[in-house]
């Protein structure tokens, strides 16, 4: 179990240290502290696997950690044949991006990151270098006028006042010059020496590279270029036979070239081109030094699955509060399945979000941590500026029902002019101040049946 452990760490890009470079460019760092105001994002991640509901790409990886479901789950390559024969059968009809912006907009949501192609190598964008792809010959889909879903999706947030992000696999499976078919993969890592075929891997460079420039130059403003496969990085060994380094100072230099200020994300490998560290389905148990976002499923899959289990809303709030509270953002992520929609409980859940951040999204955006971060059940955030401290009580049950004395610990120096609940604005109530400590007395009304979920905010002015 420990080593299974280590290797989802390593594959899913949980990290145990890092070693943060801030960026330099005055634009970038502009962009990142925009972004970092943010606070609650949409990641999508879709592809021809959603017609299966299996997780996305790694099926197909011959990792022995893998397993494989259905009726090609016994042969390997009857399995791999089978799934990349998939496109010849998407055609997601049901696919309505205004859908999509309307829900995440109403949830909160200020940015979004798109999948554009996983691991599979399978493009959901217009790419010149494969046809292997949503608008590709063989994808029914290719005939519809909305077919290349990511400059779709991407105009459509983009015109709601969203920042917009790219995902991009740097592995790529069905690349004849990452899983050349002269040998059989292995893993999940390239499968022939880079260093006895240098050519071949310069393909790939040079196919990743181009991939990479037509989504800074075909798809609008780029806010985000948000690169997994973490494992495709310099090696760290002398002479590596399978050094996989893609060459990321040229592709940073062409992407800031085309996308000024773009902030950059080569997620787990340290260094000046990871912006931001993104902890997957995990939030750290205390503010960090540096920019990050918690990436994390909404149900327990990245991708669309027919039985998912979805967090519930009082979950998904609880850990927003968390995340921000320590300086994070939260990209939330959902998987559309093979139509192109939705899960109907996935709009709920947003819903239900929507009306907490309605009432209590000042504690959110642009905040920043202060300290003590939490005490039991309440975790503080502070206005930009600092003149304002939110202390979030997080409810036990989906319904709030407060203690008729609540006792808020602060850190900061004199007494607050005034505490309001941000739920009820206009009522006034009774508080004192020692040593430090903000006691309010609850009025009944807000005790009980008080009408609010899931947490109540005081704001310390």
């Amino acid at each position: 179990m420990k080593q299974l452990l280590i290797v989802f760490l390593f594959l899913t890009g949980t990290r145990l240290h890092a070693q943060y470079v801030p960026p330099k460019d005055p634009l970038v760092i502009k962009k990142l502290a925009q972004w970092n105001d943010l606070k609650f994002g949409l990641f999508m991640h879709w592809g021809p696997y959603s017609q299966w509901g299996v997780v996305e790409s790694w099926s197909i990886c011959p990792d022995e950690w893998v397993t494989r479901t259905g009726p090609y789950a016994n042969n390997y390559f009857e399995y791999k044949k089978a799934y990349e024969n998939l496109p010849t059968t998407f055609n997601p009809v049901a696919f309505n991006p205004e859908k999509w912006v309307k829900a995440a907009k109403a949830a909160g949501m200020r940015y979004v990151v798109f999948t554009t192609k996983h691991h599979d190598g399978f493009c959901m964008f217009d790419t010149k270098q494969t046809d292997y792809k949503i608008t590709g010959s063989q994808t029914p889909f290719s005939h519809n006028p909305n077919s290349n879903v990511t400059k779709v999706i991407f105009d459509a947030f983009r015109a709601a006042g969203f920042m917009t992000g790219a995902y991009f696999s740097k592995p790529d499976w069905h690349s004849e010059n990452f899983w050349w078919p002269y040998f059989p993969p292995k893993d999940h890592n390239v499968n022939y020496s880079t260093t006895k075929y240098p050519d071949r891997w310069k393909k790939f460079q040079d196919f990743t590279y181009n991939q990479i420039e037509e989504l800074m130059t075909g798809y609008g403003p780029i806010d985000i270029l948000w690169l997994d496969g973490g494992w495709v990085r310099p090696s760290q060994k002398e002479n590596d036979p399978f050094n996989m380094d893609i060459n990321m100072r040229r592709i940073a230099t062409m992407a800031h070239k085309y996308q000024p200020g773009l902030i950059m994300v080569d997620r787990t490998v340290s260094g000046e081109f990871e912006n931001y560290t993104t902890p997957e389905q995990e939030v750290p148990e205390k503010p960090l030094t540096y920019p990050w976002e918690t990436c994390m499923t909404m149900g327990n899959s990245w991708s669309f699955s027919k039985n998912d289990q979805y967090k519930s809303a009082h979950r998904l709030l609880e850990l927003l509060v968390k995340i921000v509270s320590r300086g994070g953002n939260f990209l939330l992520n959902v998987g559309p399945d093979g139509n192109g929609d939705w899960d109907p409980v996935v709009y709920q859940r947003l819903q239900d979000i929507g009306d907490w951040m309605a009432l209590n999204g000042e504690a959110i955006y642009a905040s920043r941590p202060v300290e003590p971060y939490s005490s039991n059940n309440i975790y503080y955030t502070q206005s930009k500026d600092s003149s304002k401290i939110y202390a979030c009580w997080l409810s036990e049950k989906e319904t709030v029902e407060l203690p008729a004395v609540i006792q808020i610990p602060v850190n900061k120096p004199g007494r607050p002019k005034r505490v309001t609940l941000l739920a009820a604005p206009e009522q006034k109530l009774k508080w004192t101040y020692a040593s430090n400590l903000v006691t309010v007395q609850v009025p009944a009304k807000w005790q009980h049946n008080a009408g609010l979920k899931y947490s109540a905010v005081f704001k310390l002015e």
